[in-house]
Order: C-alpha cells, then sequence, then structure tokens
C-alpha cells in the first residue's frame, strides 16, 4: 500500500500540470464545448490512476521476469543461447507492443494498405529483435557502444536515399513506437540481469543502458530494407482524419482487450520459466502474478484516458490554435505541452528510477527528467514550424539532427550515450502518440489541409530525436563538473 501511494504522489503532480496547462488554454483562448472538457478530466483521472497502478505492477511484475530470463541466459555462457533467446525475446515482446498495433493500424488506412499493419509490425518486431542479439552480445563482448551506434546511423543515412520523405517519417516513427509501456520495461531489466553477471569491474552500470536505443536503431533499419521492395514515392494522399468522440465505456472494452493480447507474451515468458529448472519460488511467482495483474488493470486505464479523453481535446485545441492565433503562439503552446506531457509517459519514469538505482543515485533522476522535458518541448515546437511550413520537409531536421547526436556521442561519457538513445525511445510513448499526435493532426486540420504522413508521423519522429542531443549535452556538462571537482579533492 505504502509502494501504491508513493506512485499516486509521483504522478500526480505529472498529471496535474497537463491538466491545468490545458485548462489555461482553454478559458483564455479557445473555449472548448463542455464535452469535450468532461471527457478530459475524466480522461485524466483514468490517466493518473492507471499509470500508478501499471507502475507499482512493473516493479512487481514485469521487471523480475526481464533481469530473471537477462541473467540466466548469461549464465550458460553460450553466446548463441544469448542470442536467439534475446532475438527471440525481442520479437515476441516488440510484436505484442500496445504502441506498435496503433501505428500499424494507422499505417495501413494512410497508405491505403500498400503497407499492411501486421506486415510492418512482424518487419518491425524483426529488426528489434535481431538488434536486441546483437546488443545482448555487445555487452557479454565489451564491443564499444558508441563505435556500434556509428555504424548502424550510417548504414540508415545510406538507406535513407532510397525511400520517400514520407516513408522515411513512418520510419522513424516506427522506431519510437514499439518502445512503449510494455517493451521498455521489460528489455532494461532485460539489460540489467546480462550486464550484471559482467565480471568486468565497473562496466555493469555503462553497460546497463543502450539496449533500447539499439533496438530502436533495428526497427529502422529493418523498415528501411522494407522500403526498398515497396514504391515508397506512391503511398497515398495520407488519409481521412477519423472522428474521435467515443464512449468511455466502449474505450475500456477496446483497450482491455488490446492490452489482454500484448501480455500474452509475457504470460507465455513467464510460463516456460516455471516450467523449466530455472523457476521462481512460490512467493516470488506469487508477487509476478499480482504485478502482472496490476499492470493489466493500470495500462488498461491508462489507455482508455488518453483514448478516450486526451485526443479528442488535443485534436480541437490544435485546430483552433491555428485558425484563431499567431505562429509563434502555436510554437509556444506546442513547446510547454511537449515539456508537459513527457512528465507523464509511462516508460520515462521506468527508465528515469532505472539510472538512479543502477548509478547509485549519482545521476540523478531529476536531472534526466529535465533534459528529457526540454528535448521534448524544443521537438514538439519544431513539429510545429514543419507542419504550418509545408516547405520545410523532415529531412531538414533529421539529417543535422543526427550528425550533432553521433558527433556528440563521441565525446559524451559512455554511460550518457546509452542512457539517450534509451531515452529517444521511451519519450515517443502512448500519450505523445496519442494526445500529441492528435494536437498535430488538428494544426494540419487548421492550415486546410489533411494531417498527411509528413505532418503526423514525423512528429513522433522529432520527440524520438531530441533526447539524443540534450541528454548527452546533459553528459557533457556532467563530465565537465566531475573534472572541475577532481583537482579540489586532490
Amino acid at each position: 500500500m505504502h509502494e501504491l501511494l508513493r506512485k499516486f504522489r509521483d504522478v500526480a503532480f505529472s498529471v496535474s500540470l497537463i491538466v491545468v496547462f490545458v485548462l489555461i488554454i482553454n478559458v483564455s483562448i479557445v473555449h472548448l464545448e463542455w464535452k469535450y472538457i468532461g471527457l478530459f478530466l475524466i480522461g485524466s483521472l483514468l490517466v493518473f490512476v492507471g499509470l500508478s497502478v501499471f507502475l507499482l505492477g512493473v516493479d512487481l511484475g514485469i521487471t523480475p521476469i526481464g533481469q530473471h530470463m537477462g541473467k540466466v541466459m548469461t549464465k550458460s555462457n553460450r553466446k548463441w543461447i544469448l542470442a536467439v533467446g534475446c532475438l527471440v525475446l525481442g520479437f515476441i515482446i516488440s510484436f505484442a507492443e500496445p504502441s506498435l498495433i496503433i501505428l500499424g493500424q494507422q499505417v495501413k488506412k494512410v497508405t491505403g494498405g500498400i503497407i499492411g499493419n501486421y506486415l510492418l509490425i512482424a518487419v518491425v518486431s524483426l529488426g528489434i529483435g535481431l538488434l536486441v542479439s546483437i546488443a545482448a552480445i555487445r555487452i557479454v563482448t565489451g564491443f564499444s557502444i558508441k563505435k556500434l551506434f556509428i555504424i548502424l546511423y550510417s548504414i540508415i543515412f545510406v538507406l535513407a536515399f532510397f525511400v520517400s520523405n514520407e516513408f522515411l517519417a513512418i520510419t522513424f516513427d516506427a522506431s519510437g513506437a514499439t518502445t512503449g509501456s510494455l517493451t521498455v520495461p521489460f528489455l532494461l531489466a532485460l539489460t540489467v540481469g546480462i550486464a550484471a553477471i559482467k565480471t568486468k569491474q565497473g562496466s555493469a552500470e555503462e553497460d546497463s543502458f543502450g539496449l533500447l536505443g539499439l533496438a530502436s536503431a533495428g526497427a529502422i533499419i529493418s523498415t528501411l530494407v522494407l522500403g526498398l521492395f515497396i514504391d515508397t514515392f506512391n503511398l497515398g494522399s495520407g488519409g481521412v482524419i477519423e472522428p474521435l468522440e467515443k464512449s468511455i465505456f466502449q474505450t475500456l472494452l477496446a483497450e482491455a482487450l488490446n492490452v489482454g493480447l500484448s501480455f500474452m507474451p509475457i504470460i507465455l515468458i513467464f510460463a516456460v520459466i516455471q516450467i523449466f529448472k530455472f523457476r521462481f519460488n512460490r512467493k516470488a511467482s506469487l508477487r509476478i502474478i499480482k504485478g502482472m495483474v496490476y499492470s493489466f488493470i493500470g495500462l488498461t486505464l491508462f489507455m482508455t484516458g488518453v483514448n478516450g479523453g486526451f485526443m479528442a481535446v488535443g485534436r480541437e485545441v490544435g485546430t483552433y490554435l491555428n485558425l484563431n492565433v499567431p505562429d509563434f503562439v502555436v510554437f509556444i503552446v506546442g513547446f510547454i505541452l511537449g515539456m508537459l506531457v513527457i512528465l507523464a509517459e509511462p516508460a520515462v519514469y521506468v527508465l528515469t528510477r532505472q539510472v538512479e538505482d543502477v548509478t547509485s543515485g549519482s545521476i540523478k533522476r531529476f536531472m534526466v527528467v529535465i533534459a528529457l522535458s526540454i528535448g521534448n518541448g524544443i521537438a514538439i515546437g519544431l513539429s510545429m514550424v514543419r507542419i504550418m511550413n509545408p516547405g520545410v520537409e523532415i529531412w531538414h531536421f533529421l539529417l543535422p539532427g543526427y550528425i550533432i547526436a553521433l558527433t556528440l556521442c563521441i565525446f559524451a561519457p559512455k554511460i550518457f550515450v546509452g542512457i539517450a538513445f534509451d531515452s529517444g525511445g521511451v519519450a515517443s510513448g502512448p500519450l505523445t502518440a496519442t494526445f500529441m499526435l492528435a494536437f498535430c493532426q488538428g494544426i494540419a486540420t487548421g492550415t486546410g489541409g489533411t494531417a498527411t504522413l509528413l505532418d503526423g508521423f514525423g512528429m513522433i519522429t522529432m520527440v524520438a530525436l531530441m533526447p539524443l542531443i540534450t541528454l548527452q549535452t546533459l553528459g557533457l556538462i556532467y563530465k565537465y563538473k566531475l573534472r572541475k571537482q577532481q583537482p579540489q579533492e586532490e
């Protein structure tokens, strides 16, 4: 009960910031109908309760399974077992990720079926599995994570020349969608379990991060390879924006089904653990089962609140702002919303807490949160600029952005490189992919067009990019301060 109350306390602050800001915008500028405000407040309550319960469930159920599997596979001392095990785990966890399922459905609609939803999900999941496998081998062999990121993104830059800008936006958004509410806690725990077995002194802490970032790169590469076999320059008109007004009860039933299907792989993994010799004891098993029940209930409530209350308000606010206020006001509102929304993402809580735990408090959670918040605000602000200026294309931001990120990778401390690339995935969680996506679609509608592939999907791409820059910059500041303190200590 004490842990649950602590979760309520932490989440209450983050969610209340979003609610207060949206209500201030409504009173001062937008003046939405009361039905939208009512849905938004109900959705906010569900997000608050759901996120709190989900995070408790992650601690009790999902994290222990991931850590246990990482330790068991690494203890075998057989790299092929570790590689195959991580490939399978990465694939099945990604295939059931709710955010990726939602993205696949959206891509199928806006491309007129040219890219099927299950085809995209399978290709992305395969890329995730392959890179999770490579990342695990990197940890046990000690290969430089900086070199691996440079190699992977060099491949990405080459492949990007052969696809359209629209498909490029889908590709990078797919990498963000894969690292969602279920994938993040499981893969982070898996990484810690693998790194904990290492005998090399002092390396476990640094190697506890980076797997999510590498997995995201795998999603990008596999999707770009898919783009080589289809005509990405004729994907369709961008689709039609569908109405968002749905009853809360209808949304609850749909989300319960989706989340239930998403939990099946984790239940299967737990069952396999219990059947074979590396099982949990009775007390630990009951704790894990209770945690998975909490996670299911919490994630269902969270997704219901987001899809049933937040999205309609985000769409309406975005549409009104672009029709009635100057562009710089739209930019400012987008920047502030981006800063606040990141504070309520489930995966952000999981990652930042693990950063503080693994580093024994030397890297404070609040520092990482502030860097993420600023980066997300800039990402949404730049997305506003791109949507309101049709001549600005996605690669105008991606190319210089990733060049800066990879350059910082050379100079930033190794642990911050891993944290930064992991953060790029966790920043683009379900709240960003729904509320902020709806907000961006509203902005695009306000310009007189439709929310096209480039306008809608590119926002998640920007959100995934900016943490790479802000957190590695934080790493350089951290490195400078440590050097400054060392002479004084001597």
